[in-house]
């Protein structure tokens, strides 16, 4: 497969990048974004771009591809629903849209988060914006299309998040979140198994287009 990748410097994008690049099927990782990944491999390029929002700048690089992993994201913490639209559903679908035209064949895998509202109409803004987005993308004539809805997420592999606050809860977690993801099995999930059920899925399909943490543990036992 020949895979994009945008939000590759986030946690859950980390992961995505990382099982990528150790699987073997995946012959070329595209990522697209405004700072470096940080990573060197043989199959991975960068695109450096000043603005998402400009994809006119690097339509000529989204052709050719087999799948989309749409791993960008921000708290919707201070922001008004305008300003947090604009960053989630706004420039979501601008690149799914320059993707539609121009690799119409391939799977698009989004992540979202669990509690999304997919009537729109729920008090939570950034649920609402959410689920907009989700459906938008459902919408839209990919080969398919998934909607990724993790719950508590635990990093393997050195990773880290870029938010200061979550990189402190994560640190004061970490000896409980084995116990936790033992307890609630259904409530977390590990950087690792969202980076293969998102492959799995592009790969091979899943019969629910919305994956919450238990449709996401299943889907990374079934990586091929």
């Amino acid at each position: 497969m020949n895979v994009v990748i945008f939000g590759a410097t986030g946690m859950v994008g980390q992961g995505v990048l990382l099982e990528c690049l150790r699987d073997t099927s995946v012959e070329r990782v595209l990522v697209i974004g405004r700072s470096t990944a940080g990573r060197q491999h043989a199959k991975l390029q960068e695109v450096l771009v000043p603005d998402l929002f400009d994809v006119a700048s690097y339509a000529s690089e989204l052709t050719g591809l087999d799948a989309c992993f749409f791993c960008l994201g921000i708290s919707s913490a201070g922001m008004s629903e305008a300003a947090y639209r604009r960053l989630i559903f706004d420039l979501t679908t601008a690149i799914a849209r320059g993707l539609a035209a121009r690799s119409p064949a391939l799977s698009f895998v989004y992540v979202s988060g669990a509690g999304t509202d997919s009537t729109e109409r729920g008090r939570s803004m950034w649920a609402r914006v959410k689920g907009v987005t989700e459906n938008a993308l459902l919408a839209m004539p990919f080969r398919s299309a998934f909607m990724f809805r993790p719950g508590v997420i635990q990093p393997l592999d050195g990773i880290r998040s870029k938010t200061r606050a979550y990189r402190l809860a994560y640190v004061l977690a970490a000896p409980l979140l084995p116990l936790l993801r033992r307890a609630f099995p259904n409530s977390i999930s590990t950087t690792c198994e969202i980076g293969q059920a998102m492959l799995a899925v592009a790969r091979n399909g899943w019969p629910r287009s919305v994956l919450e943490t238990k449709d996401i543990h299943a889907a990374a036992t079934r990586k091929r």
